[in-house]
């Protein structure tokens, strides 16, 4: 569509043309392959092993992409660059095709925004002609309930795709594609058993993704006697991951290549095992520096005397009493030092050591697993109100968050969802709480998990709890799985109060709508519950969404769509029925009224004669309603102003001061 407009400064435009729909489903999020992968595939890809096997998974994919299956399945354990692969898949696909067609197909990734992760809906996998898709499920295709239907649904959207010009690339695990249950299944699946070589991945992104070639020769592996072996290639071995050789690209970027830097660079890269483990060795029958460096871990940056009580209380001891004690063994300040911290006057800090205090936390979860249920209480007693890491919970949460997903553990996000039992809802708490939760909801290996959890909180009791999954559907989370974020809300819009966690879900709810691309899938979801008798939450999102007070935006798009389409306009004053037969939303109810009747009269971009013409259908059913029946015939002690008069005079109602006094009425 080509839209040419003229004169519109400081004006609005309204083009409700496919953001507004009345019926089938809202299809999942699309969004295109970033040019960023697409470089890598197109320039930088590796396609030989370390021992020069070639790597055939991507071009024998694309073969399947183009023939009549259109579906590719690449199966692989983690590690074996089997995202690479599929896209690398679509792009020589795209190529095949582009020879045939003046046009190349899109490329576009699909979020696996499935209402119910466990029983995926494939019937809202997107279908535009011309266009290659890849779908990433490996990291929840093996909680699928029935896993050998939906393999035969995605087969069946598959071949109609491929009579379209599209195609669909799908990533799983090593296992959970369903292939031994018929040939059918078995046909489309391509296993990645050879992984690139390491060494080359990093010379490739050094040359063709960064542009530095200067880098490059510190890492060159040693091929007999014509290559001299860099002085980072050790780095490398036949076990290390495609994503091992990217970071460490990456890295190299960062630095000089002096001797200073590529000592800087190696350190960074082994994420500081070396130092760690020396630490631990040296400490080996020594709990008390133990304490103290996991202490400075949580508390980096704090007084030294502060940190040294956290250890203590990490150890379940008291003060030392004993003066014989006390003046024995090091001063502070060196066993500091001999953890790895640096001390600057009062206060110790692990932060000149950048990845350190990660390095130490994965060293002691991965070899004291004793200690997890120990330190993860001390932990909620450390960052408790008044308590030393109070101050701290962003640097503590982000260790955390990253703990979880390092580990792919529940356990800890379950402890960062206790924190909101201790009595302390301050919103910057929360706003906290919530960005955590949504960076492990999104992500690759824990975040189904936590998805499934925050679906859980989402019909929890408590205000706090349901508060900070309303917050986590204003994250990024909202964006890439919209889907999920309306069922969450949708749970929270059913408290019975109207309390602060509704307040805060009705503003992620039309936060989410006023976003790029997902009014439509917002509007098709509300009008759909709000058309049902005593919905509670249906209904409160109906008329958040259309409360002009809040923003004009949704209310502005809807009307201009329901001018053009008899279903839209008739969906609105069904709703609004609804609406008004649901005395738990009355008060609500009136207040939008109202505001409507202001709208209409005020703002030039909404029709008067549609919004008059919805009141009077409106009216038409439900007169003796009491938000409709104070509008029209106004309340005791209430004063009306000038917008609901005039209103009433056009729907022919009767406006006599015997309705019209009292205190004025704010809108």
């Amino acid at each position: 569509m080509h839209v040419n407009v003229e004169g519109n400064d400081r004006s609005s435009i309204i083009v409700a043309a496919g953001s507004v729909t009345m019926s089938g489903k809202p299809l999942l999020s699309a969004s295109p392959v970033s040019t960023a992968d697409l470089d890598v595939v197109r320039a930088a890809w590796v396609g030989i092993s370390s021992e020069g096997e070639p790597l055939t998974a991507a071009t024998d994919a694309a073969a399947l992409l183009t023939g009549e299956g259109a579906l590719a399945v690449i199966a692989a354990v983690p590690g074996f660059g089997r995202r690479t692969t599929a896209i690398r898949a679509l792009w020589e696909a795209a190529q095949t095709v582009s020879t045939a067609v003046d046009a190349p197909p899109s490329l576009m990734k699909i979020s696996p925004d499935w209402s119910d992760p466990v029983v995926p809906d494939v019937s809202v996998l997107p279908d535009e002609p011309g266009t290659g898709y890849l779908l990433d499920v490996a990291a929840e295709i093996s909680s699928w309930k029935d896993p050998r239907k939906v393999a035969f649904e995605l087969v069946s959207h598959a071949e109609a795709l491929g009579r379209k010009g599209s195609f669909l690339v799908l990533v799983s695990d090593e296992r959970g594609w369903p292939e031994d249950e018929s040939g059918t299944l078995a046909r489309p699946v391509v296993r990645a058993t050879v992984k690139p070589s390491a060494h080359q991945v990093t010379i490739s992104h050094l040359q063709h993704v960064h542009h530095l070639p200067n880098r490059i020769p510190c890492v060159y592996p040693e091929r007999g006697n014509i290559t001299p072996r860099g002085e980072l290639a050790d780095l490398l071995t036949k076990s290390s991951t495609p994503a091992d050789a990217v970071r460490l690209a990456g890295i190299l970027t960062k630095v000089e290549p002096s001797a200073e830097g590529l000592d800087a660079a190696r350190a960074s890269f082994q994420k500081w095992r070396t130092q760690v483990d020396d630490v631990f060795a040296r400490t080996e029958r020594d709990a008390d520096n133990r304490a103290l460096l996991i202490a400075s871990v949580f508390l980096s940056g704090e007084e030294a005397l502060t940190i040294q009580d956290a250890a203590r209380d990490l150890l379940d001891e008291e003060p030392e009493q004993n003066v014989r004690t006390i003046l024995s063994g090091p001063d502070l300040t060196t066993r500091f030092k001999d953890v790895g911290a640096e001390v600057d006057g009062r206060r110790a800090s692990l932060d000149h050591r950048p990845g350190y205090a990660r390095a130490v936390l994965l060293h002691l979860w991965r070899q004291r697993a004793d200690i997890h249920t120990h330190l993860l209480a001390w932990i909620n007693g450390l960052t408790a109100p008044k308590q030393a890491g109070a101050g701290r919970l962003a640097p503590i949460s982000d260790l955390l968050v990253d703990l979880a997903i390092a580990e792919n553990d529940i356990r800890v996000i379950d402890k960062i969802r206790a924190w909101l039992d201790n009595g302390n809802s301050a919103d910057e708490r929360l706003e906290l709480i919530a960005r955590v939760l949504a960076t492990a909801a999104e992500a690759d290996r824990l975040g189904p998990t936590v998805r499934s959890r925050l679906l859980v909180w989402a019909q929890d009791d408590s205000v706090a709890v349901a508060r900070t999954v309303a917050l986590v559907c204003r994250t990024s989370f909202a964006d890439r799985y919209p889907r999920q974020a309306l069922v969450r809300l949708r749970h929270i819009l059913s408290r019975p109060e109207n309390d602060v966690a509704v307040d805060t879900a009705t503003t992620a709810l039309s936060e989410l709508a006023s976003r790029k691309g997902h009014f439509g899938r917002v509007w098709s979801t509300v009008i759909r519950w709000a058309q049902e008798d005593g919905h509670l939450a249906g209904h409160r999102a109906f008329l958040a969404l259309l409360d002009p007070r809040t923003d004009p935006f949704a209310l502005r798009v809807v009307l201009t769509a329901a001018a053009e389409d008899p279903e839209i306009k008739q969906a609105l004053i069904d709703a609004w029925s609804r609406v008004l037969t649901n005395t738990r939303v009355l008060a609500e109810a009136r207040d939008v009224l109202i505001a409507w009747a202001h709208t209409r009269v005020e703002d030039e971009l909404i029709s008067r004669d549609l919004i008059t013409d919805v009141f009077r259908r409106v009216v038409e059913r439900h007169l003796m309603a009491t938000p409709i029946a104070a509008l029209v015939f106004g309340e005791p002690d209430v004063r009306y102003d000038e917008a609901v008069i005039e209103l009433r005079k056009e729907l022919g109602m009767p406006t006599s001061d015997a309705f019209s006094y009292g205190s004025p009425r704010e809108p």
